[in-house]
């Protein structure tokens, strides 16, 4: 036991060498100018960086941001971080048309564009425009359910368009078209 003493003496009255550990906590302070974190609940180990959290504060118990996240909870981040909310609700009622006016109507309307409050719907006859000119107070009340209030404040609507008389490679530009074929 006194080769033990002895050997602790001796240690003691050499002067202390920075190696390993000390020179690590030290070339840390030396770069980033601050004193690394120690761990609370296990003594004198330092806390590994990849404990700590963005803000640099401790990771517990609890489920916090670095945690692997649901698909549907990233994807509403990213869409609400972006202000894609409206834009996505458009575009699903534009996939959901027949679901949402019922199969008759979306069986000879489509929607064409939305913006600023404004619904194009374009039909396949006159006489279904004329139809859903009379059901758009309704067809803007269901919208504006799935929507938001107010989100679609007028419906547009469109007949079917004309026959375009531009055929061949030589059609003259504000043309009236041709004329000899009505006999």
């Amino acid at each position: 036991m006194d080769a033990a003493n002895d050997a602790g003496a001796e240690a003691a009255d050499r002067p202390h060498a920075d190696d390993g550990l000390d020179l690590a906590r030290s070339l840390t302070r030396a770069t980033t100018g601050r004193t690394p974190r120690r761990r609370r609940d296990r003594g004198d180990r330092d806390l590994p960086t990849s404990a700590r959290t963005p803000r640099g504060d401790l990771s517990g118990a609890h489920p916090d941001e670095r945690d692997p996240q649901l698909l549907d909870t990233s994807v509403a981040r990213v869409v609400a971080d972006h202000g894609w909310e409206l834009e996505l609700r458009v575009r699903g009622v534009f996939a959901r048309w027949p679901e949402l006016v019922g199969a008759d109507i979306a069986g000879h309307a489509r929607p064409e564009s939305f913006a600023d409050g404004r619904l194009v719907v374009r039909t396949d006859s006159t006489a279904w425009a004329t139809q859903l000119r009379l059901l758009a107070p309704t067809v803007v009340r269901r919208l504006n359910e799935e929507l938001g209030p107010d989100t679609v404040t007028v419906i547009e609507v469109l007949g079917p368009r004309g026959p375009t008389w531009k055929k061949g490679p030589r059609s003259v530009r504000d043309g009236r078209g041709p004329r000899d074929t009505y006999g």
